[in-house]
């Protein structure tokens, strides 16, 4: 028998202290309420999940703004979510259009060729969108059965600012609307049903404020025919949706749900619901337009232009002369602030979704940012951008 490691410090003990304000692209922080609601466990199974699910599906529905009763939750990442919508939507046979505006918007594609689908791609340039006059070309010229965008394309900091028109385009054709709102929902506006969508991904760690691990995903009552009438035999049984909904629509048992996620999910619904979706919106939008002219008195250009700039994850340029990887590692080693590194640009990334459009988390990052920057040689006032900030912020 193999013995057992000598190592057996507790996983407090492994962590930083303090644990790290999280200021990148996801995971974000917690509300005490959703941290504690995540140490809890119940049974998968009975009255108690019940009333907890339908509560989760009430709420969610609000935050997608849709009346279609197809709301379900995946156990794990957006990503997850992705594939659930691909394996149950696409096949062969089917072609589909994937609008491209960096690393995580190209995930879809990928997935759908797996399930054997035929993708044609439109790709943006680096920090900029795809028009939806480019897309109604496409579809009056192929027969295409699903259209995948995302609102928001974290790894370039770009946002698709024109998803009303995409799901006019879309409606007007009869093909179905995907849109990857992980990074975006309940930060900015994406109301489903008013905007013809008919599949909407997010994920329970970004603008939600939960812990990853449960990815909410909603379904229009046409992809749900789509999804019932689908000739092919599931290659996948856990991303099942019919299967998925005997647990989310019928209380019967699909298989042992994510518990503290689930009650984590609720906490922060619960928390959206009570701030109200408007309010939340302002407040993200006040948060993000204070921070980026904070960011602009530290003499930082951000890499979107203004029209499709989003603003739940700022993309920054890396200034001439600074090590972004150097200046990561000293906001987190000095400063206990950690925002994210890129994919391939030349840019670093900060958060500002849910927990994190807080007045003092924006006030330690721009402190530590800007104490980052001066270490190499970048000339930064932190004064000026805190001042900047608190303009912004009143």
């Amino acid at each position: 028998m193999l013995p057992p490691p000598r190592d057996l410090a507790p996983v407090r003990a492994r962590l930083p202290d303090p644990v790290p304000l999280l200021m990148g692209a996801g995971p974000t922080p917690l509300h005490p309420d959703v941290a504690a609601a995540a140490g809890l466990l119940v049974n998968h199974l009975g009255d108690t999940m019940d009333r907890v699910i339908e509560g989760v599906q009430e709420m969610a529905r609000y935050v997608f703004q849709t009346t279609s009763p197809y709301v379900l939750g995946i156990s794990g990442p957006g990503s997850a979510g992705l594939e659930m919508a691909a394996a149950n939507l696409v096949g062969p046979g089917d072609r589909v259009l994937c609008l491209i505006q960096g690393t995580f918007s190209a995930r879809f594609a990928e997935m759908a060729e797996a399930c054997g689908a035929e993708v044609l791609r439109i790709q943006a340039a680096p920090g900029e969108a795809v028009p939806p006059a480019e897309v109604a070309a496409v579809l009056s010229a192929s027969d295409i059965t699903l259209v995948a965008t995302v609102q928001g394309e974290t790894s370039a900091g770009s946002v698709n600012p024109w998803i009303d028109e995409l799901g006019a385009v879309c409606r007007a054709a009869g093909v179905l609307l995907l849109v990857d709102a992980v990074c975006t929902l309940s930060t900015m506006p994406l109301p489903m049903d008013a905007w013809g969508i008919d599949i909407i991904v997010t994920g329970g760690q970004k603008g939600l404020s939960s812990v990853p691990g449960v990815s909410p995903i909603a379904f229009s009552p046409r992809a749900w025919e789509r999804i019932a009438a689908r000739p092919r035999p599931m290659p996948h049984w856990v991303l099942d949706a019919q299967r998925a909904w005997r647990f989310w629509g019928e209380h019967q048992y699909h298989y042992t749900a994510p518990v503290p996620g689930i009650l984590a999910l609720y906490e922060a619904l619960r928390h959206i619901c009570a701030e109200g979706l408007e309010a939340r919106y302002a407040r993200h939008a006040r948060c993000s337009a204070a921070l980026q002219d904070a960011l602009g008195a530290l003499g930082l250009t951000l890499f979107a232009p203004a029209a499709t700039r989003l603003p739940s994850v700022l993309a920054i340029d890396t200034p001439a002369g600074v090590d972004a990887d150097a200046l990561r590692a000293h906001m987190l080693d000095v400063h206990g602030v950690q925002i994210a590194g890129a994919f391939g640009l030349d840019i670093f990334r900060i958060g500002q979704m849910g927990e994190q459009c807080r007045p003092l988390a924006l006030r330690r990052t721009v402190v530590a940012l800007a104490d980052g920057l001066r270490l190499q040689g970048h000339a930064a006032d932190v004064g000026a951008g805190l001042a900047a900030l608190e303009a912004g912020l009143s």
